[in-house]
C-alpha cells in the first residue's frame, strides 16, 4: 500500500455524469490513473482523454505538473489535447460563420495551456492562423460594411489565439513574412478599428520588436509614431500597448518627421489618461514610462556629441548667449587696437557668464556627457526664459568672485545631472512603470525642467551663501531637491516648480536631521544599549506623571440604564498615593474638587484588580452590552474586596489611558496603553537626540573598542601611603 504522502483525494467531473471522490495515486504512470476514472464511469478508449483542472484555467494535467494536484481539487475528464487540437484544427475551418466563431473561442481559451498549444502546433496549427488572417482582411471590410460584425470578432479571436499560442515560446518569431507584418500593421494604422483588435494587433508587433532585430527594422518601416498618435490621442490605448519597443536604437529614423511639432518630449498622450493616475493599471504605466524612456533617448545623440571648437555655426551660439546677456550689439573697430580690447571684452563676459574656460568657451563642451546638450539648454533658457536668464548672470557677475554662482559650468553639470537622473541613454526595462506625468504635459519637457532646475541650483546657492569650494556640495543638495520633488509625482511643471519651491535648502537640513535620526544609526548597537539604559528613567517619569493626575482627579459620568448621562461623580487620587477619594456631584465641576468634600474612600492596599471593556461588571449588567462601541472602549472597574467594584466610563480615550496606566502603576504592574507607547517612544528619541549632539558627523562605531592587554607591573599606581 502507498504511503499517504502518495496519495492525492480528488473530485473528478465527467460531462453528463455524477462527479466522483477519487485517490490518485501519484506514483502510478498518468495514463493508468486515466484508465482507472475511465473505468469508473465504463468508458472506452481512455487514451483520448485526459485530466484537466476544473477552475477556468482548464489546464491539462500531465506527468510534468501532476505533483501540483492538492488533496481537495476539483478535476475534470476531457478530451485529450491531442484530439482536441484535431478537432479545433477542423471546426476552425469550418465553412458555418457561427461554428466557426465558436470555434475560435475555445481556441482562444484553450490556447494558454501549453500542452494543448504543442500538439495544435504540431499540426501546423500556426500557418493556418497567419492564413486567415492575411486572407480574411478583405472579407472582414466588406462584411463590416454590411453590418456583419461577428467577422470583427472572429478577427479579434483570431489574434487572441495567435498570441497565446506564440506567447509559450515553441515557434521563433523570425518565421513570419513581410506579408503578415503589413497584414497586422494595416489593423494599426487604421483611424477606425475594434479596439480588441488593435490591442491584439500591438501586441503581436510589440512581440515581434521585442524577440526579433531583424522584425524590429520590418515593423518600424510599418509603423511610426505618426501613426500611433491618432490612437493616443483617441484615448483607445489605455488598455494596451502604446511604443513599438526596440532592443536596438532608442526610435526609428522613421520618427523624426514627426519629432519637431512635439520636440524632445513624449507624445501628447491625452490629459484625461494622466490626470487620473488611479484609473491607470499596470500596463498602461508600463506604456507610459516605454515611452518616456524612448523619447527621452532622443537626447543621448546631443548629449554624447562634442563641440567642435573650429565649428563656427556652434561657436554662434556662445556669442548668441554673451549678447542676450550684456546686449552686446556695438563691436569696436577692426583695427589692431580694437582686436586686443575685443578679445579682453570677450574674456571678461565668458568669465561673467561662468564658463572655466574664459578665452575660448567651446572647451568647457567637449567632455561628454553633457557634450553639446548643455549648450542646447542654455540656449533654449536664454531665448525663452530671457528675463531669469539675464538676472541670473548679472546678479552673480555684481557678486565677488568667491560666491558667484558661474552659470556656464552650473549648467553644463546641471545637464549632466539631468541626464543621470532621467537614465538618458539606457534601455526601459521590462517591468518598470514608472513614469513621471509632468513630462507629458509640454512639448519641451525636457528643456523645460532644465530651466526650473537652473534657477533651483541659483537660488539654493544663495540659500547655503556658497562660494566656489562648495560648488560640488550644492550640486548634492539641488539633487536631492530634484529627486525629492520627483517622487510626489507633481502632474504638471508648474507642480513641481511648487514642490521645489517647498524644498528650500533649510528645509532639506531638517529632512536630512530627521532622517538620520530614524536610520541605521538609531539600529546600532550603541544607540540600542543607550536606549535601553535610559527607558527605565523614561518609564519612571510617565508613571510620576499618570500618579500626578490621578491626584488632580476626573470628573465620570453614571450610566444608568435609561442611558441618561447627566449625573457626574469625581474620584481623584490622595498626595501621598494611599487613598482614592470619590463621591458623586450634582453638576460638571469647573475645577479641581477638594479631597474633603468626596464622601468615600477607597484604600489602595484593598485594590485587588483593575479590569477592563467587556470584563467590566458594569459592562456585564443587562442592556450594558447593547451600549455602543465607545463606551465599551471607555470602560474600566476598580475590583476590591470580595464582591465590590468602583465602575468608571472616561470621559475620552486620553483619559482612559491615563486612569488604567496610573491604577497599574499603584498595583506595580505594566503601564500597556497605546498613550504609553506613544509618549515613551518620543521621549526615548528626543533623550537619545539631546544626548548624542555633542557626536553630530562622527561615526558611531557598532562595536566597543577592544580591551587592552594587563600591564606587565602596576608600579605606575599612585600610592597613597
Amino acid at each position: 500500500m502507498p504511503p499517504p504522502a502518495d496519495i492525492v483525494k480528488v473530485a473528478i467531473e465527467c460531462p453528463g455524469a455524477f462527479p466522483k471522490l477519487m485517490e490518485i495515486d501519484q506514483k502510478k504512470p498518468l495514463s493508468a490513473v486515466i484508465k482507472e476514472v475511465c473505468d469508473g464511469w465504463t468508458l472506452t478508449n481512455h487514451e483520448c482523454f485526459a485530466l484537466q483542472h476544473a477552475d477556468s484555467s482548464n489546464f491539462y494535467i500531465t506527468e510534468k505538473n501532476r505533483n501540483e494536484i492538492k488533496n481537495g481539487a476539483i478535476l475534470r475528464l476531457a478530451t485529450s489535447p491531442a484530439q482536441n487540437a484535431q478537432q479545433l484544427h477542423e471546426r476552425i475551418q469550418s465553412s458555418s460563420m457561427d461554428a466557426k466563431l465558436e470555434a475560435l473561442k475555445d481556441l482562444a481559451s484553450y490556447s494558454r495551456d501549453i500542452t494543448f498549444a504543442q500538439e495544435f502546433i504540431n499540426l501546423d496549427g500556426i500557418s493556418l492562423l497567419t492564413q486567415m488572417v492575411e486572407s480574411g482582411t478583405e472579407r472582414y471590410q466588406k462584411l463590416q460594411k454590411i453590418m456583419k460584425p461577428c467577422f470583427g470578432d472572429m478577427l479579434s479571436f483570431t489574434l487572441t489565439a495567435f498570441v497565446e499560442l506564440m506567447d509559450h515560446g515553441i515557434v521563433s518569431w523570425d518565421t513570419f513574412s513581410v506579408a503578415f507584418i503589413k497584414k497586422i500593421a494595416s489593423f494599426v494604422n487604421k483611424a477606425a478599428i475594434d479596439l480588441s483588435i488593435l490591442q491584439r494587433s500591438l501586441a503581436i508587433l510589440e512581440s515581434m520588436v521585442l524577440n526579433s532585430h531583424d522584425l524590429y527594422q520590418k515593423v518600424a518601416h510599418e509603423i511610426t509614431i505618426g501613426q500611433l498618435i491618432p490612437h493616443l490621442q483617441g484615448g483607445a490605448l489605455e488598455g494596451g500597448s502604446l511604443t513599438v519597443q526596440a532592443p536596438g536604437p532608442p526610435l526609428h529614423p522613421d520618427c523624426a518627421p514627426h519629432l519637431p511639432r512635439v520636440g524632445f518630449s513624449p507624445l501628447p498622450v491625452p490629459q484625461h489618461v494622466i490626470r487620473a493616475q488611479r484609473a491607470i493599471n499596470n500596463e498602461m504605466a508600463h506604456q507610459l514610462y516605454v515611452l518616456q524612456v524612448l523619447t527621452f533617448n532622443l537626447l543621448e545623440d546631443r548629449m554624447m556629441t562634442k563641440m567642435d571648437p573650429q565649428d563656427q555655426a556652434q561657436r554662434d551660439i556662445i556669442f548668441e548667449l554673451r549678447r542676450i546677456a550684456f546686449d552686446a550689439e556695438c563691436e569696436p573697430s577692426n583695427s589692431s587696437g580694437s582686436m586686443e580690447k575685443r578679445k579682453s571684452m570677450y574674456t571678461r563676459d565668458y568669465k561673467k557668464l561662468g564658463f572655466i574656460n574664459h578665452v575660448n568657451p567651446a572647451m568647457d563642451f567637449t567632455q561628454t556627457p553633457p557634450g553639446m546638450l548643455a549648450l542646447d539648454n542654455m540656449l533654449y533658457f536664454a531665448k525663452h526664459h530671457q528675463d531669469a536668464y539675464i538676472r541670473i548672470v548679472l546678479e552673480n557677475s555684481s557678486r565677488e568672485d568667491k560666491h558667484e554662482c558661474p552659470f556656464g559650468r552650473s549648467s553644463i553639470e546641471l545637464t549632466k545631472m539631468l541626464c543621470e537622473i532621467l537614465k538618458v541613454g539606457e534601455l526601459p526595462s521590462e517591468t518598470c512603470n514608472d513614469f513621471h506625468p509632468m513630462f507629458f504635459t509640454h512639448d519641451r519637457s525636457f528643456e523645460e525642467f532644465f530651466c526650473i532646475c537652473i534657477q533651483l541650483l541659483n537660488k539654493t546657492w544663495k540659500e547655503m551663501r556658497a562660494t566656489s569650494e562648495d560648488f560640488n556640495k550644492v550640486m548634492q543638495v539641488v539633487k536631492e531637491q530634484i529627486m525629492r520633488a520627483l517622487t510626489t509625482k507633481p502632474s504638471s511643471l508648474d507642480q513641481f516648480k511648487s514642490k521645489l519651491q517647498n524644498l528650500s535648502y533649510t528645509e532639506i537640513l531638517k529632512i536630512r536631521q530627521s532622517e538620520r535620526m530614524n536610520q541605521e544609526d538609531f539600529q546600532s548597537r550603541p544607540i540600542l544599549e543607550l536606549k535601553e539604559k535610559i527607558q527605565p528613567e523614561i518609564l519612571e517619569l510617565i508613571k510620576q506623571q499618570r500618579l500626578n493626575r490621578l491626584v488632580e482627579g476626573t470628573c465620570f459620568r453614571k450610566l444608568n440604564s435609561r442611558r441618561r448621562q447627566d449625573k457626574f461623580w469625581y474620584c481623584r487620587l490622595s498626595p501621598n498615593h494611599k487613598v482614592l477619594h470619590y463621591g458623586d456631584l450634582e453638576e460638571s465641576p469647573q475645577g479641581e474638587v477638594p479631597h474633603d468634600s468626596l464622601q468615600d474612600k477607597l484604600p489602595v492596599a484593598d485594590i485587588k484588580a483593575v479590569v477592563t471593556g467587556k470584563d467590566c461588571p458594569h459592562m456585564k449588567e443587562k442592556g450594558a452590552l447593547k451600549q455602543n462601541k465607545e463606551v465599551l472602549e471607555l470602560a474600566f472597574s476598580i475590583l476590591y474586596d470580595s464582591n465590590c467594584q468602583l465602575n468608571f466610563i472616561a470621559p475620552d480615550k486620553h483619559e482612559y489611558c491615563i486612569w488604567t496606566d496610573g491604577l497599574n502603576a499603584l498595583l506595580g504592574k505594566d503601564m500597556l496603553s497605546e498613550l504609553t507607547r506613544n509618549d515613551l517612544d518620543t521621549l526615548l528619541s528626543m533623550e537619545i537626540k539631546l544626548r548624542l549632539l555633542d557626536l553630530e558627523n562622527i561615526q558611531i562605531p557598532d562595536a566597543p573598542p577592544p580591551i587592552p592587554k594587563e600591564p606587565s607591573n602596576y608600579d605606575f599606581v599612585y600610592d597613597c601611603n
